[in-house]
């Protein structure tokens, strides 16, 4: 049962009460009026996205920052205490993912999302009043914590609003993000550090400007953003039917605040979950080395503070290319796994040459560290994966914190595989690395094997109800297409997972 609202025209949301979706009225839809109420949707929720998740990662990317304007010596950080505050707000994401995906499911996305915003905010500028180790922890812990629901909460949204040809480029466009902030934090960092203060240390104004700036953007997050395309202001009565018809061969539903216990044990028993949460913990150990430790590696190739910040630059260049690149590649070919193979091959090579080459040869040695950048096309690539894998409002927001569970597990080992005792070649961490990426290869290749046989299991299924053995995904199509089987989709808006719905067809 679905419970849908429609926007009057004053602009006030009345609830219509519940529908049977199986009984619910198709609308008509054609290609433009797809295209227009994509682009709509584009410039309120997507840009809302974007720009959220452009802070939450300039705000974790930070300390890297403030590291290499007197950070460590200022708060009197000695031995590993720096690595364990890169790896402590991943803990706090970790022990939080639990309470995430029950909070996705119960809380208006409206609610949550600036909530979420205003936390991080105010613990990234109390970072500017730490002036030691367990002050720093502190604030790194509930900046962590705030931060837990924000992977979860934006990959739901993305499936909520989005068909599943569509999801891989606008996930790419929030996650890419991750390039831009480090161009942006690196400018940003370069210009507030040379800021002469007989008040503030250099990282203070770093850590107060980026905290203020999350903290007035929360209002405005709740102005803007609706928690459905039932509640969307930006669009008529009749555009909110047709935005929920273009989303009915997407097979995954489109929300219920009713938690279903039964979605937590279904995922419990599938090898595929196993399989995402160990694509998540291996490929984010890699960009957990990157976030935290990026400018204190190029510092180590010789680089003084303020080259080593600016030379993080072209490598945020290329994770907002190859993030871009590789989402599209995806949303072409229809195909996710190949695409994450070819993205594995660079970052081995990168990190063989950080490894082998001498600390003489610079320009070697930052080619290596810029391939490392090839590692972050391969998250949005795999929580597109993900959410156009999983159906059930619960069991997906539960699956994609468990993804979330596993990028935190992956962030706080991957600071703690480098040793200050290493510094600057950190060979035993680039080792661990090389063998990791490795390891991501065959879970990628293992997962498409569970995928193709859970589609072969699907089809019998189809058969023994009496439907085709094959059906038309038109969800993968470029353009919209109408689902034309008979009686195929009746039950698209019904909160059933994947596995309950004989028509759902996996993809990869």
């Amino acid at each position: 049962m679905l419970r849908i609202y429609s926007t009057a025209k004053t602009g006030e949301e009345s609830e219509l009460g519940p529908i049977d979706s199986a009984a619910m009225e198709r609308v008509e839809l054609n290609e433009d009026d797809d295209k227009r109420i994509r682009r709509k949707t584009d410039k309120v929720i997507l840009t809302i996205l974007i720009w959220v998740y452009f802070l939450q990662i300039l705000d974790k990317s930070m300390l890297g920052y403030g590291s290499i304007f007197g950070l460590q010596a200022d708060t009197g950080l000695v031995g590993n205490q720096y690595s364990f505050l890169g790896s402590i707000a991943p803990i706090a994401q970790l022990a939080w993912q639990p309470f995430s995906s029950v909070l996705i499911v119960k809380v208006p996305h409206r609610i949550l999302m600036p909530a979420l915003v205003l936390g991080w905010g105010i613990a990234q500028a109390s970072m500017a009043a730490c002036p030691n180790y367990p002050s720093l922890l502190a604030a790194r812990f509930f900046l962590g914590l705030f931060e837990a629901g924000c992977l979860p909460l934006f990959s739901v949204i993305t499936n909520q609003w989005y068909r599943r040809s569509e999801q891989p480029l606008r996930v790419a466009a929030w996650y890419g993000t991750n390039g831009l902030a480090t161009i942006i934090g690196a400018a940003i960092s370069y210009g507030l550090g040379h800021i002469p203060s007989k008040v503030l240390k250099s990282w203070q104004i770093i850590f107060l400007f980026m905290g203020l700036l999350t903290i007035v953007t929360a209002p405005f997050v709740y102005w803007k953003l609706d928690n459905s395309v039932f509640t969307a202001r930006f669009l008529t009565h009749h555009e909110k039917m047709q935005a929920v018809e273009r989303l009915r061969a997407n097979q995954t539903g489109i929300g219920s605040s009713k938690f279903e216990m039964s979605h937590l044990w279904e995922l419990a028993l599938e090898p595929k979950t196993y399989l995402w949460i160990s694509m998540s913990l291996l490929v984010n150990v890699g960009a957990a080395v990157t976030n935290t430790f990026g400018p204190l590696i190029i510092n180590g190739f010789g680089f003084d503070k303020y080259i080593s910040s600016l030379l993080t630059m072209p490598f945020g260049v290329v994770q907002l290319i190859v993030i871009l690149l590789a989402s599209y590649a995806a949303q072409k070919s229809r195909l996710k796994a190949p695409i994450l193979l070819a993205l594995v091959v660079p970052v081995i090579l990168g990190s063989a040459l950080i490894y082998a080459l001498p600390r003489s040869n610079q320009a070697g040695l930052l080619a290596g560290y810029y391939l490392l950048g090839f590692l972050f096309g391969s998250n949005p690539l795999i929580v597109s994966w993900i959410v156009g894998n999983t159906a059930g409002t619960t069991k997906k927001a539960i699956m994609i914190s468990l993804y979330a569970a596993g990028s935190s597990a992956g962030n706080v080992v991957g600071p703690l595989l480098f040793s200050a005792s290493d510094k600057p070649a950190y060979h035993p961490g680039l080792r661990a690395v090389l063998g990791i990426f490795i390891a991501l290869a065959v879970i990628v290749v293992l997962q498409v094997v569970n995928l193709v046989i859970l589609n072969r299991l699907h089809s019998k299924k189809r058969v023994e109800n009496g439907k085709h053995a094959v059906i038309h995904d038109a969800s993968m199509e470029h353009h919209y297409v109408a689902m034309a089987d008979e009686g195929v989709g009746e039950h698209a808006f019904d909160d059933l997972t994947d596995q309950k719905n004989d028509e759902f067809i996996y993809i990869y």
